[in-house]
């Protein structure tokens, strides 16, 4: 049995992978989010404009002041490559891929 870790999930756009990149903090275990409170994550917009949320437990995004997105992040299997789906409304969502996980506090040597 693994032991739970607390992770940073980079996932980007399938779209356009330059476009809106999202990180999310979560405690991980095996590969499934086992945070049953709410996360913080961030969007970068537009390269130079962050819109932080939270990520609620039943799926929302909270940017606060009523605006809100929905995911199935915490239903998805949380390892490089998966696919996650965001909705903006009722017409319009788009596809994330995970494209980097690491511990929380690791510094990249690259």
């Amino acid at each position: 049995m693994s032991e739970p870790r607390d992770m940073r999930i980079l996932a980007l756009w399938r779209d356009d992978p330059r476009e809106a990149p999202m990180t999310i903090d979560a405690r991980i275990d095996g590969a499934r989010i086992v945070s049953a409170w709410d996360l913080f994550g961030a969007f970068a917009l537009d390269g130079d404009s962050v819109r932080p949320f939270i990520l609620r437990r039943d799926g929302q995004i909270d940017f606060g002041l009523g605006e809100r997105w929905r995911t199935n992040l915490r239903e998805a299997t949380i390892k490089v490559g998966s696919d996650f789906g965001v909705w903006f409304n009722e017409s319009d969502s788009g596809c994330y891929r995970i494209v980097k996980i690491a511990a929380l506090g690791a510094k990249d040597r690259t």
